[in-house]
C-alpha cells in the first residue's frame, strides 16, 4: 500500500519537495491547555489566562530571547502557538527518556524558535487561505534559512542551531538540500521532526480539519524509516499511547518553576519586551452575542485579514474559526458566487469593495454549504468608519437564505419544543435518540463527520449527600448549561439520565469535539457554585466519531467505553476514542476486487485484510470491536479466533439488535516489510495480515438477504476498526505492475511492433 509522504509543518501548506502530494498535516494533544488564542478571535473560554500562561512559559524559558518569540507572534499568531505546542511536547518526551539537562534545554529552546524564520515570508503566503502551490511552497522553505540567519546572529549554542538546521531532514536522506541522514542526524533533531509533523497533523488548517490522535499516529508509523526515525516513531506511540498525566505534571513543574534567568540567558543577550495586555471585558459581551447569533459574521481589517469568524460563520460554512482567523480573505474561501452561478472576482467582491472602498452592499449570493453543496444567502457588507472617515475594515454578515433548513437544524428545533428535560430544559432521552439514530443516518449517507460525546458529573452521589439534593439538582442545571453554551447551532445537548449527559455535534470529527469537549471541562472545573459553597464539581467525558459500518448502537458503546476509560483513570478528564483514516474511509476497490470465502457454502462474507500497524496495535484495535458490537469471544487458538454477534451473546444495556447470529472467524498473523529508500537505505515495517469469513450460526440463514446484509455491515466496521485496507487491491495493483512489465517486454523484443 502506498502512502503519500506526511505534510511538513515547516513548508506552511503541507507539500514536500518529492513528487508525490503531501498528507494533511496538524497537533500535540498535551498540549491543548496551552492551544493557540489569537486574541482577535476573543474567545470567552479563559482565552486572557491562556495567553498569560503562554507568556510566563515563554519568559522563563527564552528569557531574554523572549523578544524572538513575541516578534513571530507579532508576525503570525498561529505559527507562534505551535512552536510552543511543539516546545512543550519535546520537553515533555525527553522527560520520559531521562535526557540530561544540558540536552534537554538545547532542545526545548530549538523547539521555541525552529520557525522563527517566517518572521521574513510574505504576507501573502503565511495568510493565503489555501494550499500553497509548488512555486509558493518552495519560497515558504525558505524560511529555514531565514532561522538559521537570525538564529546565528544571537545565539552562542552549536547544539541549537545543529538541531534547527537539521530538523526537516529526512532520516532516509531522501530530501534534497541536507547533508545528513540517519543516525547521523542529531537527534534532537529528529525528535523535533517527529513532534513537529504530530502537532501540525492534529492542528486544524483551513484547507482540511485536524486528524484525529488515532490517524495522526498511524500516520507516523506508515512514514517511520523514510522521514523518520523508525525506533524513535515507535517510543513516541508508545508515549501517546500510554499515561502522561505524570510527565505532563514534571515539564509544567521544570518550565514554572526549576528553571531560572541566568538558566535561560546563558544562551542569549537581548533585552525582552512585555507582550501588551490590552484585551478589555466589554469585548467578552460582545462575543458571546457574536456566538449566539444564528447568522453567521465575519470582520476583516483594511488588509483585508480576517480577525472574526463566529459559530453563525462556521455552521453555514462547515470551516472553524481557528483555521482563518489570521488568513486574508478571498471570495474562493466560501465559494462566494452571485445568485445566477456567476464567480466573484476580487474586484466585484462585496467584502473588498466595503474594505478598501467603503461601499455598503446588501444582495442574494450562494456560498459552499458545510456539506459541500451550493446554499443561498443574504450577504450584507458594511465598511467599519472611523470618526475621521478612515475606513478601519468592513463587517460581512451571511444570513441563511435557503428554501428549508438542514435536516439537523430541523430536528433540534422540533426536539427543543416538545421533548426537553424538565429539570434541565434541554433535550431528554427520547429526543437524543431519535436524534442520534437520523444523524448516523443522514451523516453516513453524506459522508460527513459526526461526533458524539458523552459526560457525566464526578461522584455526583457525594453532592447529594453532602449537600442535599436540591443542591445537586442546581448542580445539574448549572452543568447542562455549560453543555450547552459550548454547542453550536445543529448540535444537540440532552440528559440521557441522572446525571449523564450526551452531545451530538454534527459535522464535526472527534479532535474537534476532544478539544470543545476539553474546553467545557476546564470551565466546569473552575467555575465556584454558591449551592455547593463556593466548592465546583469536575466531570468525564468520553468522545468518538461515525465510522463507515456504525450504527448508532454501536457508536454509543464506543463513546461509553471512553468515558469508562476517563472514569478508571482518574476522572476529570477527556478520553477520544478517534476515527478510521480518511484514506481508508474514501478507499476505491481495486479493478480486479474479490471476496475471500471458505469452501463452506454458509459463508455469507470475508475478505482478506491488511492493517499497516503490528500485531500488539491491531489487537488493541480489535478490543474495541468486540467492546462496542457486543460480541462473544466463541474461541481462541493461537493467532485464530471466532466471535459471536447477536443472539446469545452479552449486550450492553443500550443495544436493541434482532434475534439474529453471526459467527465472524479471523486468522492474524504478522508481516515484515522490507522499504528501501531514494538513497538505498532498507528500513523494516510490521503489517498485519488478517482474513475474516463470516458465516451465520445456522446454515439456513444463509439465504436470507437480512443475514448477509448485516454481514457486509459488520466487515465494513471491522475494516474500519482495524484501520485496514483489502489486500486484494496491492494483489490488483501488483498483477497490473507485472502485466505491464511483460507487454512492455514483448513490445521491445518486437521492435515496438503491435501482436
Amino acid at each position: 500500500m502506498a502512502h503519500a509522504p506526511l505534510a511538513d509543518p515547516t513548508s506552511g501548506d503541507g507539500v514536500h519537495d518529492v513528487p508525490a502530494s503531501a498528507a494533511p498535516s496538524a497537533s500535540y494533544r498535551v498540549s491543548d491547555l496551552f492551544r493557540d488564542t489569537d486574541e482577535a478571535s476573543h474567545r470567552v473560554t479563559g482565552a486572557e489566562m491562556r495567553q498569560e500562561h503562554e507568556d510566563a512559559l515563554v519568559r522563563v524559558r527564552l528569557g531574554v530571547a523572549a523578544s524572538l518569540y513575541a516578534t513571530l507572534r507579532c508576525k503570525h499568531q498561529p505559527t507562534a502557538a505551535h512552536s510552543l505546542r511543539v516546545a512543550l511536547g519535546c520537553s515533555l518526551w525527553a522527560a520520559s527518556r531521562g535526557v540530561e539537562t544540558a540536552e534537554l534545554d538545547q532542545l526545548e529552546v530549538a523547539a521555541l524558535l525552529h520557525d522563527v524564520g517566517k518572521v521574513g515570508v510574505p504576507d501573502e503566503l503565511l495568510m493565503k487561505p489555501r494550499r500553497l502551490s509548488s512555486d509558493e511552497a518552495q519560497l515558504m522553505n525558505r524560511h529555514r534559512k531565514m532561522g538559521l540567519y537570525i538564529l546565528l546572529s544571537c545565539c552562542e549554542s552549536i547544539e541549537v542551531m545543529h538541531i534547527v538546521g537539521n530538523a526537516a531532514a529526512w532520516y532516509d536522506g531522501s530530501r534534497p538540500g541536507f547533508e545528513l541522514h540517519g543516525q547521523d542526524i542529531p537527534i534532537g533533531a529528529r525528535m523535533l521532526s517527529i513532534v513537529d509533523a504530530y502537532d501540525a497533523m492534529t492542528t486544524d488548517h483551513v484547507y482540511r480539519p485536524a486528524m484525529s490522535r488515532e490517524r495522526a499516529l498511524t500516520e507516523l508509523i506508515e512514514c517511520a524509516g523514510r522521514q523518520f526515525d523508525p525506533d524513535l516513531v515507535k517510543e513516541y506511540v508508545e508515549l501517546q499511547l500510554g499515561d502522561i498525566t505524570r510527565l505532563q505534571a514534571s515539564v509544567a513543574q521544570r518550565w514554572l518553576v526549576q528553571l531560572d534567568q541566568d538558566t535561560a540567558n546563558r544562551f542569549w543577550g537581548f533585552n525582552p519586551q512585555p507582550w501588551p495586555q490590552d484585551a478589555e471585558p466589554q469585548l467578552l459581551f460582545q462575543q458571546k452575542l457574536l456566538d449566539a447569533m444564528h447568522d453567521g459574521v465575519v470582520f476583516v481589517d483594511t488588509k483585508l485579514e480576517i480577525t472574526l469568524w463566529n459559530r453563525g460563520a462556521e455552521r453555514l460554512t462547515g470551516i472553524g474559526r481557528d483555521a482563518v482567523i489570521g488568513h486574508t480573505w478571498s471570495a474562493d474561501m466560501i465559494d462566494l458566487c452571485e445568485e445566477n452561478g456567476r464567480t466573484v472576482t476580487h474586484v466585484n467582491c462585496p467584502v473588498v469593495n466595503a474594505a478598501e472602498h467603503g461601499r455598503q452592499a446588501h444582495r442574494r449570493m450562494t456560498i459552499r454549504g458545510r456539506d459541500g453543496k451550493a446554499l443561498q444567502v443574504n450577504v450584507h457588507t458594511v465598511p467599519v468608519i472611523g470618526p475621521n472617515h478612515t475606513v478601519f475594515g468592513a463587517t460581512l454578515v451571511l444570513h441563511d437564505a435557503s428554501p428549508e433548513s438542514s435536516l439537523e437544524e430541523q430536528c433540534q428545533q422540533l426536539h427543543e419544543q416538545v421533548t426537553k428535560d424538565p429539570l434541565t430544559q434541554i433535550a431528554n432521552r427520547a429526543a437524543f435518540d431519535q436524534t442520534h439514530a437520523r444523524f448516523v443516518s443522514s451523516h453516513l449517507a453524506s459522508k460527513s463527520p459526526y461526533s458524539l460525546v458523552i459526560t457525566d458529573i464526578d461522584h455526583f452521589k457525594r453532592i447529594n449527600d453532602t449537600f442535599g439534593h436540591q443542591a445537586g439538582d442546581e448542580a445539574l442545571v448549572k452543568f447542562a448549561a455549560l453543555l450547552r453554551d459550548g454547542c453550536r447551532p445543529g448540535d444537540l445537548v440532552a440528559r440521557y439520565g441522572g446525571e449523564e449527559f450526551v452531545v451530538l455535534c454534527t459535522n464535526c470529527d472527534s479532535a474537534a469535539a476532544a478539544r470543545r469537549a476539553e474546553e467545557v471541562r476546564q470551565q466546569i472545573a473552575s467555575t465556584a457554585m454558591e449551592m455547593l459553597d463556593g466548592q465546583s464539581i469536575t466531570a468525564s467525558f468520553g468522545v468518538t466519531d461515525l465510522r463507515a459500518g456504525d450504527t448508532h448502537d454501536t457508536m454509543l458503546r464506543r463513546a461509553d467505553r471512553a468515558l469508562l476509560t476517563a472514569k478508571d483513570q482518574g476522572r476529570n478528564r477527556v478520553e477520544v476514542i478517534g476515527d478510521e483514516s480518511p484514506t481508508q474511509r474514501n478507499k476505491r476497490p481495486g479493478l480486479f476486487r474479490r471476496w475471500f470465502t471458505r469452501s463452506d457454502a454458509a459463508a455469507v462474507a470475508g475478505q482478506d485484510l491488511i492493517t499497516p500497524v503490528p500485531l500488539k496495535v491491531a489487537i488493541e484495535k480489535l478490543r474495541g470491536f468486540v467492546a462496542d458490537h457486543g460480541a462473544e469471544l466463541v474461541k481462541i487458538h493461537e493467532n485464530d479466533l471466532i466471535l459471536r454477534i447477536g443472539g446469545g451473546a452479552p449486550l450492553l444495556r443500550r443495544t436493541s439488535d434482532g434475534a439474529w447470529s453471526l459467527l465472524i472467524e479471523m486468522s492474524f498473523s504478522e508481516q515484515v516489510l522490507l522499504r528501501r529508500s531514494t538513497a538505498g537505505q532498507a528500513s523494516d515495517q510490521l503489517n498485519t495480515h488478517v482474513r475474516v469469513t463470516i458465516r451465520p450460526r445456522r446454515s439456513r440463514d444463509a439465504k436470507h438477504a437480512e443475514i448477509r446484509e448485516k454481514a457486509e455491515q459488520l466487515l465494513v466496521s471491522l475494516r474500519s476498526y482495524l484501520m485496514a485496507h483489502n489486500a486484494a487491491d496491492d494483489e490488483d495493483k501488483g498483477v497490473l505492475r507485472r502485466a505491464t512489465t511483460l507487454v512492455t517486454t514483448w513490445l521491445g523484443s518486437r521492435g515496438g511492433g503491435t501482436p
